[in-house]
C-alpha cells in the first residue's frame, strides 16, 4: 500500500458536542506546502427504506433547521456509541415511523460530504412493515407520509425532494428494483 498522500502535521480540536466534533487539522502536500483542513467528525447514522407490499415508501416530513425548510426524507438517525447500524437501523424505523420490519436487507453505505466530513450513512430496505406507534425523540416535530414509490421518484425529477440520503436510498430502490424483496 502507498503512502498517504496528506500528512497531518498539527490536530486542533475547535469543538466537541453531542453529535459532531470539529477540528482543523494543518497538513503537508506531497511537494511539502502546508495547508488547512476543516474536519467534522460523527459517529455514522443510518437511513432506512420501508417499503410496504403495494410499492408504497413511508417517508418523514421535518422541520430542518439548518436549511429553514421542511423536508420530506426517509427515515433516519444517528449511530450510538457502539451500536451496530443494523441495530441503529430498527430502533430509527420504529422511532419516527413506528413501523416494525420482518424483513432487512444492507443496501449500500456513502459518504455525505467527504471534502470537510468523515459522517458515512448505511442504507437498508425495510419490508414486511407492521404499523405501531411512533416514539420521536423529544426535539423532533415529524409527520409520517406515504406514498407510492413512483410519485417519490418524480417528486426527485421536479426538486420535490432535495435531501441527498433520501435521494440515493430512493435512486439505490429504482436501481436495484427493491420492489422484490
Amino acid at each position: 500500500m502507498s503512502e498517504l498522500p496528506e500528512k497531518v502535521i498539527k490536530s486542533q480540536p475547535i469543538y466537541d458536542g453531542r453529535i459532531v466534533r470539529f477540528r482543523v487539522d494543518t497538513i503537508e502536500l506531497p511537494d511539502g506546502r502546508t495547508t488547512i483542513r476543516e474536519i467534522v467528525n460523527t459517529p455514522g447514522a443510518v437511513t432506512i427504506l420501508p417499503l410496504t407490499e403495494d410499492r408504497r415508501v413511508r417517508m418523514v416530513r421535518q422541520y430542518r433547521s439548518a436549511v429553514g425548510e421542511y423536508l420530506l426524507e426517509l427515515p433516519a438517525g444517528t449511530l450510538r456509541p457502539g451500536e451496530p447500524p443494523e441495530e441503529a437501523a430498527v430502533r430509527e424505523l420504529a422511532e419516527e415511523t413506528g413501523d416494525r420490519a420482518a424483513r432487512w436487507r444492507y443496501l449500500t453505505s456513502f459518504y455525505t460530504m467527504p471534502g470537510v466530513c468523515n459522517e458515512i450513512i448505511h442504507l437498508f430496505l425495510a419490508t414486511e412493515l407492521v404499523s405501531g406507534s411512533t416514539n420521536h425523540d423529544l426535539d423532533e416535530s415529524i409527520e409520517v407520509v406515504t406514498l407510492p414509490i413512483e410519485q417519490a421518484w418524480e417528486m426527485i425529477r421536479t426538486g420535490q425532494i432535495r435531501d441527498a440520503k433520501t435521494i440515493v436510498g430512493l435512486l439505490m430502490a429504482r436501481i436495484l428494483e427493491c420492489d422484490a424483496p
